[in-house]
């Protein structure tokens, strides 16, 4: 079941769910290190794209997590990720993973 829809884990919780749909056969692995590495990491045919999720707008953001999501947006795809932006991020990851219609 998923975690509380308020919090930031029962976002990410029904963030990984609406990815595994849009992308099926892809991998997300929640990342647990370095410090600030992003949330999470998906795989998905030969590309990947990392995603810090935040619980809103206005969450501050822990030391190190802008040096790793703009330094994996130079490598692949990165981006901060909440509910306000949810949308437009996920529209971005379909044009990166060439799924968009």
């Amino acid at each position: 079941m998923a975690r509380g829809t308020n919090l930031e884990s029962g976002f990410q919780d029904n963030l990984i769910k609406d990815i595994k749909e849009l992308f099926p056969g892809c991998i997300v692995s929640k990342q647990d290190h370095p410090q600030g590495f992003p949330d999470l990491l998906i795989l998905y045919e030969n590309k990947w794209a990392t995603l810090e999720v935040k619980k809103d707008i206005s969450a501050s953001h822990r030391p190190n997590q802008d040096y790793w999501v703009d330094k994996t947006n130079t490598m692949s795809f990165s981006r901060f990720i909440y509910p306000e932006n949810r949308k437009e991020v996920l529209d971005e990851l379909k044009i990166f993973f060439g799924k968009a219609t």
